[in-house]
């Protein structure tokens, strides 16, 4: 539904354009618009290979395992259907870091990783476990500390701040 809301706001823009006579306006606009969102879209990639990467040294190097033993009495409060040391735990704890360093983009294949875990262990296949749903609630509620993509955009943009 929303891609045809999109459709209909782009068509009659351009309607518009041809109506009013400024339709070089309106190809200026997109010509300048698709080259600021690929720079963008380069600058947003770069960030999360970055970060993934990192996040992959620390998953490597038992980094995260530390992590998840020292948050474990929280997570377990949270998360009681996981198992002790099932590798779900892992993700959730992973996953979480990302959003709370503000990763955003870089947190979703981490997010997509501890819901296949999480799936694994739920007994309904076709309906949403305690843990998938608190797992869901914990990343839209977005817990975050340092905003980094946030800083990345507005770098991009020129922000003085």
């Amino acid at each position: 539904m929303l891609n045809y809301i999109w459709l209909g706001m782009l068509l009659s823009g351009i309607i518009l354009g041809i109506m009013n006579g400024r339709i070089s306006e309106v190809t200026k606009a997109v010509i300048e618009s698709s080259g600021s969102a690929i720079k963008l879209g380069i600058s947003l990639a770069g960030i999360m290979c970055l970060w993934s990467g990192i996040m992959k040294i620390a998953e490597e190097s038992g980094l995260v395992k530390s992590i998840a033993m020292a948050v474990k009495p929280v997570l377990k409060f949270l998360f009681p259907g996981i198992p002790r040391n099932h590798p779900a735990l892992g993700a959730v704890v992973m996953n979480l870091a990302a959003n709370i360093l503000g990763l955003g983009n870089a947190a979703t294949p981490l997010g997509l990783k501890a819901m296949a875990e999480l799936q694994e262990l739920n007994p309904l296949k076709y309906a949403a476990s305690d843990e998938i749903v608190m797992f869901l609630v914990l990343n839209a509620s977005s817990l975050q500390l340092v905003p980094a993509s946030v800083i990345a955009i507005r770098s991009q943009a020129g922000s003085a701040n």
